[in-house]
């Protein structure tokens, strides 16, 4: 086991947050710029870019918990799922 989660985390996982990273940078940059110069259709552009950069980064912390889960499964730490059948029987 590693000391930190970044160095657990998978290469999928690390190049969709530094994806989402540079992205959400570029359109808050673009957001100075655009609030800087009265130019409102520059504003939404940075405003659409930063939602990509949400975007990418919600499917890494998917990606995150994927790993995370499969990581649990292959070391018998995931919790017992209760069957459809046991449920039905405390009815």
């Amino acid at each position: 086991m590693t000391n930190t989660p970044w160095e657990a985390a998978s290469p999928r996982y690390k190049k969709l947050v530094f994806t989402a990273m540079a992205i959400m940078g570029i359109g808050i940059i673009l957001a100075i710029i655009g609030a800087n110069i009265p130019s409102l259709p520059t504003v939404y552009t940075a405003i659409g870019i930063m939602l990509v950069g949400m975007l990418c980064h919600i499917a890494g912390m998917m990606v995150r918990a994927k790993d995370a889960r499969q990581w649990r499964i292959e070391n018998g730490l995931a919790a017992p799922r209760a069957s459809k059948r046991s449920a039905d029987d405390a009815q």
